[in-house]
């Protein structure tokens, strides 16, 4: 199945990341998480699959998270609420964020990346 690969091309993580795509042939879809952010529909499937707590999905150090002042309002935040916040502005999105509709990656770490995308 086919990676999506939700990035934004600023970012140094995420380009590490697709540099590591690149050099292990490894085929992905680039999706602009700020230009094309996953719907609320997308990342709720996306959620599901990845076994991970929600707020896990947030950009803690990015602006825009500190601008809303996240940090508080999550503890008391639902699911749906949360939901609605991230697909709302990619750069709330932790990145990058990849899939194949079963399997989940959120930020970039080679190891990870070695267990979970490698072909067997």
């Amino acid at each position: 199945m086919a990676l999506t690969f939700y990035w934004y091309p600023k970012c140094g993580t995420c380009r590490n990341a697709k540099k590591w795509f690149e050099e292990n042939e490894i085929e992905f879809k680039e999706v602009h998480i700020v230009d094309n952010p996953p719907s609320k529909d997308e990342l709720k499937a996306i959620y599901e699959a990845s076994g991970v707590e929600l707020k896990k999905f947030f950009n803690t150090s990015g602006q825009k998270y500190r601008e809303l002042g996240l940090k508080d309002k999550l503890k008391t935040m639902s699911e749906d609420e949360m939901l609605d916040v991230l697909s709302s502005d990619g750069m709330l999105i932790k990145r990058p964020l990849v899939t194949n509709n079963e399997k989940v990656t959120i930020g970039f770490n080679e190891d990870q990346f070695r267990e979970t995308w490698r072909p067997t």
